[in-house]
């Protein structure tokens, strides 16, 4: 069975980041010049405990904007958080925290599940200590699907219908085309199948099962 990615295994390395007092302004030319959308905050022994962003940042540019007349507002739907994070100069006022964090030693599928749970877009990646080793983005993710073809081919039948569930691959048809897996064959029951195509879901790379199996209970 092909070992599950890690988080170690895609993240970038070369991490930017800025300290606690790191001034508005600074942060908006970091951003800008940097063409990325966040950083990870440090403090001063160099622990994660947030992260600033772009949506951060616009959050004061909406609250300048209601107070010149415009928009007035939107000032007025802000909740007290936002609020306060409006009136921020630093990247301690202004960040989003606790940071939402991943280890190295985690999977690349629990670092998606944090992304699409949270919404966002990239995950400090710590050790132990809380210390700052890496980041992993939403693109970070989406590289465990440029798996060949027939290499996820090959796991199915070898490792998965021959190597977990002890039946002759030549039983089954498996076809994978763009990770999308077509598979026929004729599992002795309708819980085997379902067994079956469970884990192969489970394949690294699989981006989605058509399950085109005949049990004699789905055929009677």
């Amino acid at each position: 069975m092909q070992p599950k990615a890690l988080v170690r295994d895609v993240m970038s390395t070369n991490v930017m980041s800025v300290h606690k007092s790191t001034a508005f302004k600074e942060i908006a030319r970091r951003l800008r010049e940097s063409r990325v959308s966040g950083f990870p905050v440090l403090d001063d022994g160099g622990t994660v405990t947030g992260v600033v962003s772009e949506s951060d940042l616009l959050t004061k540019q909406g609250l300048e904007l209601g107070r010149s007349g415009p928009t007035l507002v939107a000032a007025g739907l802000m909740g007290r958080k936002d609020l306060l994070k409006a009136n921020g100069t630093t990247a301690d006022e202004l960040m989003t925290h606790p940071a939402i964090t991943v280890a190295p030693e985690q999977t690349v599928e629990q670092a998606a599940r944090l992304m699409y749970t949270y919404r966002i877009k990239r995950l400090p990646v710590v050790d132990s200590a809380s210390q700052l080793v890496g980041i992993i983005t939403r693109t970070d993710v989406l590289a465990v699907y440029d798996r060949p073809d027939q290499e996820i081919c090959r796991e199915i039948s070898n490792d998965v219908i021959l190597g977990q569930f002890a039946i002759n691959p030549d039983m089954f048809t498996v076809i994978v085309k763009n990770g999308i897996v077509t598979l026929h064959g004729s599992p002795a029951t309708v819980t085997l199948a379902h067994q079956i195509t469970d884990q192969i879901r489970h394949v690294q790379g699989v981006v989605a099962v058509r399950d085109r199996l005949r049990c004699p209970a789905r055929t009677a």
